[in-house]
């Protein structure tokens, strides 16, 4: 699951990001595809928009993650077994 999280949390920032910086500099109303201008709400389009955002970075973080070394990964694997979840265990610990 954490490792799902390291290639998603990335992404989903760089996608904030992405999104803010496109959309400042273009109006959403003024948007074309394929000719045709897009008919639907601004919120619409930010939406639409920073959900391509985040599969794109997602795609990218994605493959940095499959391109690490074999004993990167195995290192992270290791992290993940040794560390346990800092939140899990202040729950833990605050229901008892």
């Amino acid at each position: 699951m954490k490792m799902i999280i390291w290639v998603l949390w990335p992404a989903f920032v760089a996608a904030a990001i992405a999104e803010v910086a496109f959309f400042t500099l273009i109006d959403p109303q003024q948007l074309y595809l394929l000719g045709q201008p897009i008919n639907v709400s601004p919120m619409t389009t930010y939406s639409i928009g920073f959900l391509l955002f985040w599969a794109l970075c997602s795609g990218a973080s994605l493959m940095t993650y499959l391109m690490l070394p074999a004993d990167v990964k195995a290192a992270l694997s290791r992290h993940t077994e040794v560390r346990p979840d800092l939140s899990r265990s202040n729950r833990t610990r605050a229901i008892q």
